[in-house]
């Protein structure tokens, strides 16, 4: 359960920032890169700070 809602909301802020890149303005493409570093960086150490965000709610795997 954990995994799909931190693949969720990564999915879900990089498709709004993409949409805000395009409508409002493209620095909003520096947050893209900035949930794309994350989700590398995390993928490399095993940490991810929505990981430990939902396991402080309680938020069963």
């Amino acid at each position: 359960m954990k995994n799909r809602i931190v693949r969720a909301v990564a999915g879900t802020f990089i498709l709004i920032s993409v949409l805000l890149s395009i409508y409002v303005n493209q620095n909003w493409l520096w947050f893209t890169a900035f949930v794309g570093a994350n989700l590398l960086q995390s993928s490399l150490t095993k940490w991810c700070l929505m990981d430990t965000i939902l396991n402080k709610l309680n938020v069963k795997d």
